[in-house]
């Protein structure tokens, strides 16, 4: 969870400190003070995309700082990110983000103390939050959200069977491309496949060793050179063996000057030291000297052999001209040719194996799909039950939210027979999934945006949210203003709900309600100070007397009035004892 927040230069928040921690915090304040740029804070922190518009001019920069605390299990996949970048994580399992946005949109993260891309910043943000705003219900209300937001709310065993039927289809998807690619250019292919094969008919012809150009070299200048390098060698030979007129026999000098030292050597050590040295340099000589006689006894001109090593040579250049700087680059290029004409075959042979694997690949797709579909179908059951119990408690109590599961229809992509039945079908199966409203019995089930007035899509958003919440997800949610148009006992509902989640999960509200702000466990609050030449506005946390004062503000706008604050105590003793229910 987040222990505390610092933003600074962003928007109308010159330099504020949120302190934070487990249960529900809500965020108040007057209408343009800066509550919304608390979640705008929360999205920069976890790599949302960087506005330089909402950098404040005087600072000419905006950061935001968060000490993230890692426990539950999203630590170790967090862990393990932060790990993987670089970044430290403090000794008390908390580690630091930080999100930097200058006024001309440029933008840079870090991740405990280590400089990151933004991308790590979302992983991380990916695993620990989930922000909910009045966006995100835009964003409910697409037909591919509803199907992703049923598929996670079926849960694990229904996760895997997505994972197998997504690796089906895009299996089934590359064959049949294949097959028709290789029918499409047939007359390509056969035209690049006789190309590559008389390429590797001459390479095999040749017959190349890998290294063998640059061997032939060695030999050749070798036997170009071969009486210089028969007088380099037989000079040398001869000046250590000492048979060269006036050249003195260097193993008998190294011999007398080693007996010279080893005589002394029980007097001084050092000279006995250097005797053996001695000793050492008179076997590397013989040793050279022999390796040298070697040589000579090898070395001998052999114009034939020269003339064929020209020829060898003359014959791997022909390669090296078509095909690669090098004979091993040669050698590749042959492989690489070989198995491209794998890939060309375009035999009658390889097109019927190739279709008898497409429609394999075919059916077992249609399987998982209808597999798919069933799980599907149990899923919705269960969603529809679980949010329709919660609509009740949100002043909702004859309203039913349905999940409507039809067919993908057939047109503009590819198609399968499913459960006898020809679909279309995508890489997420052949189902489109609707939310559907029934608003009161004997209404029609009509699709969530146009069944629904502005309070009542607010509240069964909220209501997918908690049952969303309780199948899982992120330990942190964030919740923008989405009881807007709600009020009165829907209003109270609210906070009892966004109470009830905040027992397991930390919770974060931007709310408009004084009914929703009673169910606090913090309660924070952005001021807006319009006195000097510029608006800013700060965050404080607010107890006691003062957040009786904030909630009659919030309740009529008059935060001194004495009717307004026995209301405001009113209200949060009445959630004081919903919360211990």
């Amino acid at each position: 969870m987040l222990d505390e927040i610092r933003i600074t230069g962003l928007g109308v928040i010159s330099d504020a400190t949120l302190p934070l921690g487990a249960g529900l915090t809500v965020i108040t304040g007057e209408t343009g003070a800066g509550k919304t740029m608390v979640v705008t804070s929360l999205g920069l922190l976890f790599g949302g995309r960087a506005d330089g518009g909402r950098v404040r001019a005087d600072t000419g920069r905006a950061v935001v700082e968060g000490r993230l605390r890692l426990a539950g299990a999203a630590a170790p996949v967090v862990q393990a990110r932060v790990e993987e970048a670089g970044g430290e994580i403090d000794d008390d399992g908390t580690v630091l983000l930080s999100r930097t946005v200058t006024a001309e949109g440029r933008s840079r993260a870090h991740v405990g103390g280590r400089a990151v891309p933004a991308g790590v910043l979302a992983e991380v943000g990916a695993a620990v939050v989930a922000v909910h705003g009045q966006s995100d219900q835009l964003r409910l209300l697409r037909a591919s959200e509803q199907r992703g937001a049923l598929d996670r709310f079926a849960g694990s065993a229904h996760e895997k069977l997505l994972g197998e039927y997504g690796e089906r289809f895009a299996q089934w998807r590359a064959v049949d491309e294949d097959l028709a690619n290789r029918r499409r250019t047939a007359r390509e292919r056969h035209q690049e496949a006789d190309l590559l094969k008389l390429g590797l008919d001459e390479i095999t012809r040749v017959d190349p060793q890998p290294g063998e150009d640059e061997l032939l070299k060695a030999e050749a200048q070798r036997l170009e050179h071969v009486e210089g390098l028969r007088t380099a060698a037989q000079l040398a030979y001869q000046v250590l063996g000492g048979s060269v007129d006036d050249t003195p026999d260097v193993n008998g000098m190294l011999s007398t000057a080693q007996r010279t030292l080893e005589a002394q050597a029980e007097l001084d050590a050092v000279l006995g030291e250097q005797a053996g040295r001695l000793a050492e340099a008179a076997t590397v000589i013989s040793d050279v000297a022999l390796d040298l006689n070697r040589y000579l006894d090898a070395l001998d001109a052999d114009p034939a052999r020269l003339q064929e090593v020209y020829e060898r040579r003359s014959a791997l250049r022909s390669l090296t001209r078509k095909y690669a700087e090098d004979i091993d680059g040669v050698l590749a290029w042959a492989a690489h040719a070989q198995a491209r004409l794998g890939e060309l075959d375009t035999s009658d042979e390889v097109l019927e194996e190739l279709d008898r694997e497409r429609r394999r690949l075919a059916g077992d797709t249609a399987e998982l799909a209808a597999k798919l579909s069933a799980s599907r179908r149990e899923a919705s059951a269960r969603f529809s039950d679980a949010v329709t119990e919660e609509l009740t408690g949100l002043a909702m109590p004859h309203a039913r939210v349905e999940v409507a599961i039809g067919q993908r229809p057939v047109g503009g992509g590819p198609t399968l027979t499913v459960a006898g039945a020809e679909v279309g079908v995508g890489p997420d199966g052949a189902d489109e999934v609707e939310l559907r409203l029934l608003a009161h019995p004997g209404a029609p089930s009509l699709a969530l945006q146009k069944g629904a007035s502005g309070g009542e899509l607010s509240r069964v958003m909220l209501a997918i949210e908690v049952v969303f919440a309780g199948a899982g997800g992120p330990p942190t949610l964030v919740f923008d203003e989405v009881d807007a148009g709600v009020g009165g006992r829907a209003a109270v509902e609210i906070g009892r709900r966004l109470a009830r989640l905040a027992r397991d999960h930390q919770v974060f509200v931007v709310t408009h309600l004084p009914q929703v702000a009673a169910f606090a466990d913090r309660h924070l609050v952005v001021a807006k100070d319009t006195g000097g030449a510029v608006t800013t506005s700060g965050v404080r946390l607010v107890e006691d007397t003062e957040r009786a004062r904030e909630l009659a503000r919030m309740l009529a706008g008059l935060p001194d009035s004495d009717l307004g604050i026995a209301h405001a105590e009113e209200l949060l003793a009445v959630a004081a004892k919903e919360k211990r229910r």
